[in-house]
């Protein structure tokens, strides 16, 4: 045992490798502080897939294509804290606010499209909220032109999110009419636990996506919700990001962020509406 904890020590070139190889495939910025952290999840991938070392672990991730080794590490480091209608002004404002008058500026023509994305969707919980949200906020004659794009990098946080299945915890917090209206409460084995109804997950599509990889999107977004995810970027990497997310907005389209972070710092185009939501 002693043998095998001198082996999953983590160097401080170790701690720069693995850091600089998640920054630079995947944006995410891994502070002094957490070294330990690392160390300790580290040790439990390398204890479960039988690696001798952290070097050997390091030379596997260099050599892996696919790519998804790493996000397999980054799964285990990340909080991925994340419940329905989170800082639910937001939701408000969606409702009646945006939606509206994203509506009225699209006039008459009843072909265009509204796009919405939700980046860095997690479990799906925040993506949820946005389908219902714009399910109780449209009637059915417009629901057919919504679209919400649901990605995040985890494999492992969408397989969740498309499964659609969360525990009595979770749901509890959400109105009992809407409850009743978009989930099924689990029976017998599944007793403590609430899946999605149909027309909820319908109206959400979920794919994986690297937000530091180029956006190859065929039509630009009325709406962008990347709320509590470019708090682990730095600052390079957040402006870099948030530009590019005005390049795929449309005109007098939203953008929301989480209450926790700031655009202050970072050179941009958007205008300010209020604390954590701008606009093109």
């Amino acid at each position: 045992m002693k043998q095998l904890q001198m082996q999953l020590d983590l160097t401080e070139r170790d701690y720069i490798d693995l850091s600089n190889l998640i920054y630079e495939k995947c944006g995410i910025y891994l502070h002094k502080g957490k070294r330990e952290l690392l160390r300790a999840r580290l040790a439990k991938v390398l204890r479960k897939h039988n690696f001798a070392s952290v070097r050997e672990y390091y030379a596997h991730l260099m050599g892996d294509q696919t790519g998804k080794e790493l996000i397999q590490l980054l799964d285990s480091i990340s909080t991925n804290l994340t419940f329905f209608f989170r800082e639910p002004k937001h939701f408000d404002f969606l409702s009646n606010t945006a939606i509206p008058k994203l509506l009225r500026s699209k006039g008459s023509d009843s072909g265009k499209r509204l796009n919405l994305w939700c980046a860095g969707c997690s479990s799906g919980e925040e993506a949820y909220s946005i389908g219902m949200t714009l399910l109780e906020a449209l009637p059915d004659t417009k629901l057919r032109l919504v679209s919400i794009l649901a990605t995040d990098i985890s494999t492992r946080m969408l397989n969740a999110a498309i499964r659609g299945v969360y525990g009595e915890e979770k749901v509890e917090k959400i109105s009992y009419d809407l409850r009743r209206r978009y989930f099924q409460k689990g029976v017998k084995n599944w007793e403590g636990f609430y899946r999605v109804k149909p027309a909820l997950r319908e109206a959400v599509e979920f794919k994986r996506l690297n937000l530091v990889e180029p956006f190859s999107f065929n039509t630009c977004f009325d709406i962008i919700f990347c709320r509590n995810v470019m708090i682990y970027f730095d600052k390079p990497t957040q402006e870099k990001l948030v530009n590019r997310f005005y390049g795929v907005l449309s005109k007098d389209g939203y953008f929301f962020i989480g209450h926790s972070e700031s655009l202050t710092g970072i050179a941009h185009p958007f205008r300010y509406v209020q604390p954590s939501i701008y606009v093109k």
